[in-house]
């Protein structure tokens, strides 16, 4: 840990939260997620992510900008009314789709976490995960399991492992943490990864 308490992330630059555009029914989502916004902003990281001012993505960007944080957001142009485009942050990306959406986010960020979400953060969990599994490259993946939301995920992945459709390995490619301290200082201990192609796109 630096002075004061807080998270040592000098490792990792940028850090992308894949997150709900809705706040969910149980108040401590948003609670954790303004956590997560606070720390990456005081640890110096900048905040990649998918550009909303609704739901758990405003309460992440409005919480990381009230401590300081430099703040990312990418939206599809298509999405930018629907899920009103966060105009306060510090650079609000306009892509062509959800395919440069994702492929943006990937290229910003060194490391990702993954908050509660339908089924949107769910396509770019699995998307990072499958990127990882294929060898395209070896950023850190947290998934930040809030009182067990992920567990049924988790334990999907095991469901594919058990009958034979991935390997035992595909568990190596996340890391499954309780709260969102435990998810910091899990990155705090992760070096940034690379990507593994020669153009640095996947």
């Amino acid at each position: 840990m630096t002075k004061g308490g807080k998270p040592d992330l000098t490792k990792i630059r940028s850090i992308c939260v894949f997150c709900g555009a809705s706040t969910g029914h149980d108040p401590r989502y948003r609670e954790h997620t303004q956590l997560l916004g606070k720390l990456i902003a005081e640890a110096g990281m900048i905040l990649v992510y998918g550009g909303g001012k609704d739901g758990l993505m405003g309460v992440l960007a409005d919480s990381a900008l009230a401590a300081g944080g430099a703040v990312i957001g990418v939206i599809p142009e298509f999405l930018k009314d629907r899920e009103h485009g966060h105009t306060g942050v510090t650079d609000l990306q306009i892509v062509d789709s959800m395919h440069s959406r994702k492929q943006r986010m990937f290229d910003l960020s060194d490391a990702f976490v993954v908050l509660p979400g339908g089924v949107g953060t769910l396509d770019e969990t699995l998307e990072m995960i499958t990127w990882k599994q294929l060898g395209r490259h070896d950023k850190p993946i947290v998934i930040a399991d809030i009182d067990g939301y992920w567990q049924t995920l988790d334990a999907l992945i095991a469901t594919t492992i058990e009958h034979g459709f991935a390997a035992p390995a595909t568990r190596a490619l996340y890391v499954l943490a309780p709260t969102i301290e435990s998810a910091i200082d899990t990155l705090r201990k992760e070096p940034p990864g690379k990507i593994h192609t020669d153009t640095g796109q996947l």
